[in-house]
């Protein structure tokens, strides 16, 4: 007999791929850079995050067309603090964004997305639209190092577009812990529902690893390229 908790889990699967599914039609949303996916083999997907990360599901089901892949994302190690949120994300695709776990999954042939800004840009306030919040990390850049990977650079275009921030913004945040980044900002929309504005994911070609044992100024280089092609896919992202 099956596992009242496996059923569970699979039911949740389902009714998020039909709201992924839903999503990607209302914001008429749109892949392009398909040609620099890989459908086999490890793949390391590195992009900007929208507010609250609601573009995600989204543009996991547009991958999931495009590759006939299940997408796995690298989550932010302090979402797997909050109770609901850790034990339901594992059933969505998502896994704890810790070195181990994401070599592991590499290792395994995964389709992996990270999204370097984490918390930093999910919760962005008005003045953080559409820049990135790299600054204080190399966590992908090492991954890339250490497992041989290159590194697929990705754009989000209208994801900080979904919501607008209300007046005096700062005061209607949510905490969701103790530090400052997880600060959820209360944003609006249509309704309940976000504005309807277009989604385009823009994906660009391969970064290739740092070679292993690499000195921290190429790591550091190297996220930094990453970085700028992000700018440009932003850029042609716009326009397309």
């Amino acid at each position: 007999m099956e596992n009242p908790l496996t059923r569970l889990r699979q039911a949740v699967f389902h009714v998020a791929e039909g709201g992924a599914a839903l999503s990607a039609r209302y914001h008429r949303a749109r892949l392009v850079g398909v040609e620099h996916l890989r459908c086999q083999g490890p793949l390391l997907l590195v992009g900007n995050h929208g507010v609250w990360g609601y573009e995600t599901p989204a543009f996991f089901h547009l991958l999931h067309r495009a590759t006939g892949r299940y997408p796995l994302g690298l989550a932010e190690r302090g979402f797997f603090k909050i109770p609901l949120v850790r034990t339901v994300l594992p059933w969505l695709g998502g896994v704890e964004g810790t070195p181990e776990n994401a070599l592991r999954s590499l290792a395994d042939g995964q389709l992996v997305v990270c999204y370097p800004g984490g918390a930093r840009e999910t919760f962005k306030r008005s003045q953080g639209r559409y820049r990135l919040r790299w600054e204080r990390t190399l966590g992908f850049a090492r991954l890339a190092m250490r497992a041989g990977v290159p590194v697929v650079p990705f754009a989000g275009f209208g994801v900080d577009d979904t919501f607008f921030w209300p007046p005096d913004e700062e005061r209607w945040c949510l905490r969701l812990a103790a530090e400052a980044k997880y600060r959820m900002p209360l944003v609006m929309g249509l309704g309940p529902l976000p504005l309807p504005v277009q989604l385009t994911f823009a994906v660009g070609e391969p970064h290739p690893p740092p070679p292993s044992g690499a000195p921290e100024s190429r790591v550091r280089a190297f996220r930094d390229s990453v970085a700028a092609s992000v700018r440009r896919l932003l850029l042609r992202a716009s326009h397309v």
